[in-house]
């Protein structure tokens, strides 16, 4: 483009033009499957919230006005981990039911509780337990929906201590993963590397706070559960050395911009005090994708019981 003073009146007009043309702007939904969904691979979109009137809206006062006297549903652990390897078991956070007012207020004062609080409810809790402002972010991503050819089957809202962490798994969901305020730091690794990534079997357990004391109880009703077995911010790689040859990459999802997650990338989520997110999710194509990552696991499973004889 050739500025002109037809198309650019001044040096600043100039500039913004410039900025403005510099910028990354959601991509088309051909655009978006053809270069991402199709070959499975990530990508953060700028400038794909900028309308929503959440990205200004949601502060810590506007959601003490607008919901501050709804129920919602919070993970609290004494760790920052829900459902996650603990002491050997897979361990689920308790789960309490408290005003949207009194957890704001934990989270401005979160040294003198004995947990570690975070809205991470799924199945779809923003719609469930939001009501009053999902009017504040689209029902959809419109080129995520037409690029995977149907509706969110899941929109969850995200909210918590920076000392929440998500621990290392996989979801069967296309996901677009909206950040509002704050950020959210990803360390992903691809399905491809599923061969290098160990699982085990734990017995399911609860977090239970009992006198500001955390216990584990063992869950009997359920069956056991098989998760990762290393922590990639710190794995024991005598103990499982192939998860050194996975190649994991980091990210950070910066407010205002969308994360696309791929369905089966391996991801581990941590993020700034007091982060807001929400997230869509999509229902992935049980496609020949699908077919050749589970052959990756069934193979990897199978070396590593011959290993182990």
């Amino acid at each position: 483009m050739s500025f002109n003073e037809d198309t650019i009146c001044t040096l600043d007009e100039a500039v913004e033009q410039l900025a403005l043309e510099a910028r990354e702007s959601p991509p088309s939904a051909l655009t978006f499957y053809r270069e991402y969904v199709s070959p499975n691979k990530p990508v953060v979109v700028q400038n794909g919230l900028e309308h929503w009137p959440a990205l200004k809206k949601w502060t810590p006062g506007y959601l003490r006005e607008r919901i501050g006297g709804c129920e919602v549903t919070v993970a609290v652990t004494p760790n920052g981990y829900a459902d996650a390897v603990t002491d050997g078991k897979f361990v689920m956070p308790e789960e309490r039911r408290m005003t949207m007012a009194d957890f704001l207020d934990i989270l401005d004062h979160p040294n003198q509780q004995s947990g570690i609080f975070y809205i991470q409810k799924q199945n779809s809790n923003f719609t469930d337990e939001f009501e009053e402002i999902v009017d504040d972010v689209e029902s959809d991503i419109q080129w995520g929906t037409e690029a995977f050819g149907s509706q969110p089957d899941a929109v969850n809202f995200w909210m918590g201590d920076t000392r929440a962490v998500t621990s290392m798994h996989k979801d069967p969901y296309e996901n677009l993963y909206c950040v509002v305020r704050g950020w959210k730091k990803f360390l992903l690794i691809p399905p491809t590397d599923a061969g290098f990534v160990p699982y085990e079997t734990y017995q399911a357990a609860k977090f239970i706070e009992r006198d500001g004391e955390f216990h584990i109880e063992d869950d009997e009703e359920t069956d056991r559960v098989p998760w990762i077995a290393v922590n990639p911010l710190d794995p024991d790689l005598v103990k499982y050395p192939d998860f050194g040859k996975a190649r994991g990459m980091e990210v950070t999802v910066k407010e205002g911009e969308i994360l696309y997650l791929p369905s089966l990338w391996y991801h581990h989520v941590r993020q700034s005090h007091g982060c807001i997110a929400v997230n869509y999710w999509y229902d992935m194509q049980f496609d020949i994708k699908y077919n050749y990552y589970n052959f990756l696991q069934n193979v990897s499973r199978v070396n590593r019981k011959m290993a182990k004889k």
